[in-house]
């Protein structure tokens, strides 16, 4: 991800950033732009060499990191887990729930186990991980919570029953742990992320048993296409771009923000149906 960013320099020197999820993907987007800005950031994964490399990326620009291995899924192991990084680092001012599992998968063939896969990953996470973290956040007098969430459920999304059903839960507990905790100070949020593309996207574009540097170019030809013709703003969203969000959430210039979800997609949930060209 680029880093130069809008925000002032230093604006989270001496706080405390914790991401789940944020050793790949969007997750590490959010950490770098985090780290850059002074946060020091306390990376949560399920597999120690994710975290052993995004860590030492995020070192060598000069960030402040811990890492935790966790499953989101286990509460006991995400309770012991938030103590641990508390007793480190001696607090926690943002947590930013991005730990997510998503697959295509017919509704009507959906296994119990793969359904609960992504609830228990998404939804029960993300429940599990802010309400460890809230006795944390109410004795030091408040912090913001940030959950990832995403716009395919304002729709319907045919093949993404589990994951729409886990993304709605979250915007729904947004709500509702925002007015239970804003008398603690603790302001709760969402950024509900357009299309990016991640490598699953990509493999979605490829061309059927193609490989090869001419499919590389094919994909990215059929993205470009996909982006003129269904984002208004015409371009695939980035993690930066999620980054940046999740900045101005956990910034003072949201402080009387709370219990909404901010949709950062271009312009690509609105336009669905609306014939762009």
């Amino acid at each position: 991800m680029e880093l130069t960013s809008v925000f002032q320099p230093g604006l989270f020197d001496g706080q405390v950033a914790l991401i789940t999820g944020g050793a790949t993907g969007i997750g590490f987007g959010i950490a770098e732009l985090l780290g850059t800005l002074g946060a020091h950031v306390v990376l949560a994964s399920r597999k120690q060499e994710h975290l052993d490399s995004a860590a030492a990326s995020l070192e060598k620009n000069g960030a402040g990191v811990t890492t935790a291995v966790v499953d989101v899924r286990d509460a006991d192991r995400v309770k012991s887990m938030i103590e641990e990084v508390k007793a480190k680092t001696g607090r926690i001012d943002l947590l930013v729930n991005n730990a997510a599992g998503n697959f295509y998968a017919p509704s009507a063939s959906l296994t119990p186990n793969a359904w609960k896969a992504v609830i228990e990953i998404d939804l029960n996470g993300t429940f599990f991980c802010s309400q460890a973290v809230f006795p944390v956040m109410k004795e030091q007098g408040g912090g913001r919570i940030v959950s990832i969430s995403m716009t395919l459920h304002y729709r319907g999304w045919p093949l993404m029953a589990h994951a729409t059903a886990a993304k709605a839960g979250i915007d729904a507990l947004t709500r509702t742990l925002a007015l239970e905790w804003a008398r603690h100070g603790i302001r709760v949020n969402a950024v509900a992320p357009g299309p990016i593309p991640t490598e699953g996207v990509r493999k979605a574009f490829a061309p059927p048993g193609g490989s090869g540097v001419a499919d590389v170019f094919a994909v990215e030809r059929a993205l470009e296409d996909y982006a003129k013709k269904s984002i208004p703003l015409r371009r695939w969203g980035t993690a930066a771009d999620i980054a940046n969000a999740v900045a101005f959430l956990a910034s003072p210039a949201a402080d009387w923000v709370t219990g909404s979800i901010f949709v950062v997609d271009g312009g690509e949930w609105l336009a669905r149906g609306q014939g762009m060209g």
